[in-house]
């Protein structure tokens, strides 16, 4: 598990140059729609090659702008650029997210974001923090017990679901970047997706999230480290079945 970790740090730092040194119009561009049904930019099929580059020797890529690639016994789950759109608009919440699947169970996740260089990374040794900027650091993820704020991805898509978090004392953000706002569940107060889950978003940020509270349905996933929060946001959504 070690030499594909590293091999991710690897292409996560060379894609961080190669982000940098992108003339800004060109990574932008348009270009075609890709195999997760969004339009790829330029900054997507970059990183793509990049990840093809240091991964493709460990097996089977399934990137969300081309499909599957190469082939192999294992699976690595791609998601080039999480938060393509807040690239495009300088926002600094933006990252990669990689899954290491095999016999279809993810066994390593890695998200990063590298707007910050913050990169989550859990295998079955352990989940901690490091950075891209200072591979020395080494920080046990562990809950955050004092968060204020969940995330609720897509909330201007569901204004009525807002307004009932609003109105439970459930504040929130809505940052645009699924597998980043996994990654950073311990420490807000829950995570809430709705709409088409794509197993380039969720594969590695759900894999993060494994010792948390969490559902997940055909189009919602809510994850959460607090039981009480988790049955309240289970509530809205007629889920209480799903308490345990």
């Amino acid at each position: 598990m070690q030499a594909f970790i590293s091999a991710c740090f690897d292409a996560l730092k060379e894609l961080d140059s190669l982000l940098r040194e992108t003339e800004h119009s060109v990574g932008a561009t348009s270009h075609n729609i890709g195999a997760g049904g969004d339009v790829s930019i330029g900054y997507d099929l970059l990183a793509e090659t990049c990840f093809v580059k240091h991964l493709s020797s460990f097996g089977q890529i399934r990137s969300e702008e081309s499909g599957d690639i190469g082939d192999g016994a294992d699976l690595i789950i791609i998601d080039p650029i999480d938060g393509s759109d807040n690239l495009k608009s300088n926002f600094p919440y933006y990252g990669a997210s990689i899954a290491l699947q095999k016999n279809a169970e993810t066994v390593v996740g890695v998200v990063c974001n590298l707007a910050n260089g913050d990169c989550f990374i859990r295998d079955k040794d352990g989940h901690y923090r490091t950075s891209l900027f200072d591979k020395n650091l080494h920080e046990v993820v562990e809950i955050n017990a004092y968060a204020k704020v969940g995330l609720f991805e897509k909330a201007a898509e569901h204004l009525d679901i807002a307004q009932q978090l609003i109105d439970n004392s459930l504040k929130f953000r809505a940052p645009g970047a699924v597998a980043l706002s996994l990654a950073y569940a311990h420490s807000v107060k829950y995570v809430l997706f709705l709409g088409n889950i794509r197993t380039y978003d969720v594969a590695a940020g759900l894999y993060l999230c494994e010792d948390l509270y969490s559902y997940v349905g055909e189009d919602i996933f809510i994850v959460s480290h607090n039981k009480d929060v988790f049955a309240k946001i289970l509530t809205i959504f007629n889920l209480t079945d799903n308490i345990t």
